[in-house]
């Protein structure tokens, strides 16, 4: 039986033309053994999407022979055990957004014929492409990995840190940080397995779209790329202003067209310039923060400065916790600037090559990024740098004279060491500036797509870069030259009012989307098996990290209103520290306004879960599960 339909299969690819594109898939997915007089009008459905992907384009014979060899292998194989459903049949791809590729584009790699992935890859590889976003799937597993474990460590670690350490104390300072990377942690779980589910151009933002509501949608999507665009300029003057650790003499404009123009070169090499140029300064970043936990443990115990034995030291004195409850939420907004940029590497799925690999392991790095990078080394700088320093009063100017780090090795008077920190502050600015570009282009970009956007923002070149995105945001960095200006420390603190509080928006609504996914998941009938990745905790952490999104919300609130005990509130700081909301708000009711869209939500049988979606192939063993132990540690490593 089998052999026959091989030769029919064979026979009947010979001639393209006679494959009909109309049809269901039941009948084959159910594993019944099928009559030869019933074998052709069952098959049609596999053969649809070969249809307009070769019949148009003169595809080899021989290619598209083995295609179909492929496919009914699959079949053969799914007549030996019962499959679970397959929501998603080929032939049911029905997208406004997607054309048939173009027949360069359209040769299927003889690899993947007759691979238990073949009906995988047929979704991207046989013809669904977008037609405004021909991003480039340029980036490597190396590279995601180093965008997962490295993209976020910037000047709000190096230098922001020591802003929190002064405003809330040691204690504070590990306590916030760590709520803000399990929360984090959930996050990017929740995002990773709706990437690989869902590889599109936009990742979060249209996952919200799709998902919660299309107004909401907007609202973030506008919200996370003006964010990124405002914070531009501030890295182009924090990176010239760690110059003056050298040269007081020089006016930070002078570094900041240098600054601007290596930017440049980065986005002519595309997507792929970014990867590599993260993967680089990552490794740097990463080497620092280790050497640092290193000299730290030596300093803190005596080996070397004439400070002796520190211990625990000051945390008694000047104490663990500064400014009271008012300190401690004061931290929150300082750690979301400094973790800002950890989501990037779902808004990287559209352009890497294997997301369902990549994906995966680059989330499981946000586990010891978090812990290691952030958590083991804000502690170690609790143990040797007091909180009443008021040399980190400057560390809200990006001046890295007033970076804990910094001030730590001059303390201990290790001479050389201080030279080489400043120098990796000023490369993980300039990396956290590469990170501005890639962000807000692609989201610019997506929301252009969508028709969210002007028409013009969604061009994009031969070689995937959306340039109109590119120079607007490169623009922005013109603003930095403000930085010579005697309002400057005004200007740059409205910008920021803008950046660090939308995070708490995206990562809440990314949760979100994710528990509204899931609970479409179920209500439509399929099956968790057919997800390719699923984090530790499922859904429950998508609720932790959700609800730790609303409380970090409402602390800052707090804290923008009483930044310490004894103050009132000043309507210029409240202001300042939470101006991101009363941007989402008419950014939100405003497309409401222009879609006539009143829905508060996208109802759960009405969200599409078909289009675009790489589920597991039917046929594969299902994954086994263990005990909970194990599924902790395959979830963390």
């Amino acid at each position: 039986m089998r052999t026959g339909a091989y030769v029919w299969g064979i026979a009947c690819c010979s001639r393209p033309s006679t494959i009909s594109q109309s049809g269901g898939s039941a009948a084959l997915l159910k594993g019944h053994v099928l009559p030869p007089a019933s074998l052709l009008g069952s098959l049609q459905p596999f053969f649809s999407p070969l249809s307009f992907a070769f019949t148009e384009h003169q595809a080899s014979r021989r290619g598209l022979q083995l295609h179909c060899l492929g496919i009914l292998r699959s079949v053969g194989r799914g007549q030996s055990r019962t499959p679970r459903a397959f929501p998603l049949p080929l032939g049911e791809m029905s997208n406004p957004d997607v054309e048939k590729m173009p027949a360069k584009q359209a040769v299927v790699d003889n690899q993947h014929h007759g691979s238990p992935d073949s009906l995988d890859h047929s979704n991207e590889e046989v013809g669904i492409v977008n037609k405004s976003a021909p991003l480039v799937r340029d980036l490597r597993n190396r590279h995601m990995q180093m965008i997962a474990i490295g993209g976020a460590i910037g000047a709000g670690l190096f230098v922001g840190s020591g802003n929190a350490l002064h405003t809330g104390g040691p204690a504070s300072l590990v306590i916030c940080y760590t709520i803000i990377g399990v929360m984090l942690l959930f996050t990017t779980q929740a995002l990773a397995e709706m990437a690989v589910l869902f590889p599109v151009n936009g990742a979060f933002y249209t996952y919200v779209v799709r998902f919660v509501d299309p107004s909401w949608g907007f609202a973030m999507g506008w919200d996370y790329a003006i964010s990124w665009l405002t914070v531009l300029p501030f890295e182009l003057i924090a990176a010239a202003i760690t110059i003056r650790f050298w040269r007081e003499d020089l006016s930070p404009s002078v570094w900041i067209a240098p600054f601007l123009v290596i930017l440049i070169i980065i986005q002519i090499f595309g997507v792929r310039g970014y990867g590599e140029v993260e993967f680089v300064l990552s490794v740097i970043k990463i080497m620092a923060c280790v050497g640092f936990i290193i000299v730290g443990i030596v300093i803190n115990t005596g080996g070397t400065g004439g400070q002796g034995y520190l211990g625990a030291t000051y945390w008694r004195d000047p104490g663990a916790f500064q400014n009271g409850f008012n300190g401690f939420a004061g931290v929150f907004v300082i750690a979301a600037f400094a973790f800002g940029g950890t989501e990037l590497v779902g808004l990287a799925a559209a352009e890497s090559n294997d997301p369902r690999r990549s994906i995966p392991l680059a989330t499981k790095q946000v586990f010891w990024r978090i812990f290691f990078f952030y958590v083991v080394n804000l502690f170690i700088v609790g143990l040797i740098v007091r909180s009443d320093d008021k040399r980190l009063l400057g560390s809200s100017s990006a001046d890295t004279k007033a970076s804990p780090f910094v001030l730590a090795l001059e303390d201990a008077g290790i001479r050389v060491l201080p030279h080489i920190m400043n120098g990796v502050i000023t490369l993980a600015v300039i990396s956290v500036a590469n990170s501005c570009t890639f962000g807000s282009t692609r989201t610019m970009q997506a929301l252009a797509e969508r028709g969210m956007a002007p028409k013009l923002l969604a061009y994009v070149d031969k070689r995937g870069r959306p340039l109109v995105c590119v120079i607007i945001q490169l623009a922005f960095g013109l603003l930095a030259f403000i930085g010579e200006s005697a309002d400057s420390g005004k200007v740059f603190s409205w910008l920021l009012a803008l950046s660090a509080l939308s995070y708490f928006f995206v990562w809440g609504s990314i949760c979100l989307a994710h528990i509204r996914f899931r609970a479409a998941w179920k209500l439509q009938g399929y099956s968790l098996d057919l997800i390719p990745y699923k984090p530790t905790l499922g859904v429950v952490g998508s609720y932790i990290g959700l609800g730790l999104n609303m409380l970090c919300l409402i602390a800052t609130f707090y804290s923008a209103l009483y930044p310490s005990p004894d103050a009132t509130p000043d309507v210029e700081y409240f202001f300042q520290q939470y101006l991101a909301a009363f941007v989402v708000i008419p950014l939100y009711l405003g497309w409401k306004i222009y879609s006539r869209d009143w829905r508060l939500y996208v109802p759960l049988r009405d969200i599409d879960l078909k289009t675009g979606a790489r589920t597991l192939d039917p046929d594969a063993e299902p994954e086994k599960k263990g005990n909970w132990f194990m599924r902790v540690v395959r979830g963390l490593f």
